[in-house]
């Protein structure tokens, strides 16, 4: 019989985590990869053969595969600048940022201004009857249409598409707060009520947690907005921006750099919603184990 001096330790394996898809993910996510690739196919088939149906010609759209190269020599430039100069950026680059900049700044303003005057006007019937008439007359106005005026109201063409990016946020982020807030069950607010609670502690414990998820939802859609944008004042006002950078491969004729100055857009926005969608879900735990 073995002692246990002679017993030898059982080696632990190491578990790796596995990756488990149901069946409904796996044929949502087999759907929209075949989406995808379909649709590249129909833009390789269109570019390439020339199509024209007449109301639309596909004859001097650029291929796939040339916005692939001609993304490809993009990203390999920046790269090659960041890596060995570790210097001032790439103009292509610095498109990037200054577009990103623009649409925090802006974003952030919007957020500011659309959450808080969200709240007074949803909760308070005298804010709504002060703030609620002059914003439904500007609202339909497109942001777009502000560009000529915006360039005359402000000393600097900065300033001016900053504004633009703040007033495309403003509206959706406004409306869903007022939502979020005339939404929140009429009985919590008369339990706080009966149990003492003030304004602001009602403000503070019932409001702003129950308009939470109409209120990321609108963050959400005002990123989308704050990019389309910011990237229209680009074409028309500025002179450093991925808008600006879109335009200029126009009128120098480079079509593919057309093709990915707008899925430079697309990622951004994409990725930039997405962040506050998962802040949204992290901030209201709540909310996401009663749509459970």
């Amino acid at each position: 019989m073995n002692s246990l001096a002679d017993t030898q330790p059982i080696q632990s394996k190491t578990i790796l985590p596995v990756i488990r898809f149901s069946k409904q993910q796996a044929i949502s996510y087999g759907l929209s990869a075949v989406s995808i690739i379909l649709s590249i196919v129909l833009w390789q088939f269109a570019s390439h053969y020339h199509v024209n149906l007449g109301f639309i010609n596909f004859a001097n759209v650029p291929s796939p595969i040339d916005v692939i190269h001609s993304f490809v020599a993009f990203v390999a430039f920046v790269a090659f600048v960041a890596f060995v100069a570790f210097v001032e950026l790439d103009t292509a680059l610095a498109h990037v940022k200054a577009s990103i900049v623009r649409v925090l700044i802006g974003f952030f303003l919007a957020v500011l201004v659309g959450v808080i005057l969200g709240l007074l006007i949803g909760y308070s019937k005298a804010v709504a009857a002060v703030f609620m008439p002059p914003l439904e007359i500007l609202r339909p106005i497109p942001a777009v249409a502000w560009i000529p005026l915006a360039i005359l109201m402000f000393p600097s063409s900065e300033a001016s598409m900053i504004f633009i990016t703040f007033l495309g946020a403003l509206f959706p982020i406004l409306l869903n707060t007022i939502h979020g807030v005339e939404a929140v069950d009429r009985r919590l607010l008369a339990s706080a009520q009966s149990l003492g609670a003030g304004q602001f502690a009602i403000l503070r414990e019932v409001i702003i947690p129950g308009s939470l998820p109409s209120i990321t939802t609108g963050l959400a859609i005002g990123m989308g907005t704050c990019w389309f944008c910011l990237v229209t004042a680009e074409m028309i006002s500025g002179q450093l921006g991925i808008g600006y950078f879109t335009w200029e491969s126009f009128t120098l004729q480079n079509y593919a750099d057309i093709i990915v100055g707008m899925l430079l857009i697309g990622a951004l926005g994409m990725l930039s919603s997405a962040l506050l969608r998962f802040l949204g879900k992290k901030l209201t735990p709540w909310y996401q184990l009663r749509k459970a």
